[in-house]
């Protein structure tokens, strides 16, 4: 019996430790869906560049459904962010290029999180199984003493 409350205990706290896993998991993958989410405001507003002559008036995102509206100067060349808080200027042709390659990046990254979000699921419903079964057969045993 009393091995079977121990094994109890044992499980609980791996219980507690996979829901503190998923939860981490889950505020990666947001913070991965927010660098998806910019990433493709940034593709098409490069896109949407392509076709524009000095002068052109365009709206440009500033962020949580926003726009400025700005005039074309030059839409051959842009600075674009490469990672760590360093931005470079690229031709719009590679800028979107790499916007592109970010983004599948981020994308594989995505997949990977959630890949491991469905294993710790898994891992949870098993051990839940468990806590439940011996849950059962504790009460069981404590229901047959007062009787």
């Amino acid at each position: 019996m009393a091995a079977d409350e121990e094994t109890l205990r044992r499980l609980i706290a791996e219980m507690q430790l996979l829901e503190g896993t998923a939860e981490e998991i889950q505020a990666r993958i947001n913070i991965v869906d927010a660098a998806i989410t910019e990433l493709r405001v940034s593709g098409e507003t490069l896109d949407g560049l392509k076709d524009k002559a000095k002068g052109d008036s365009i709206f440009v995102p500033i962020g949580g459904g926003s726009y400025v509206k700005a005039k074309v100067d030059d839409a051959r060349k842009v600075i674009i962010g490469i990672g760590a808080g360093i931005a470079v200027e690229k031709k719009t042709e590679e800028a979107r290029e790499s916007v592109g390659n970010q983004l599948a990046d981020l994308e594989k990254i995505r997949a990977n999180f959630q890949q491991q979000l469905i294993q710790v699921a898994r891992a949870m419903e098993e051990t839940r199984s468990k806590v439940s079964e011996i849950s059962e057969k504790l009460s069981k045993r404590e229901a047959g003493k007062i009787v």
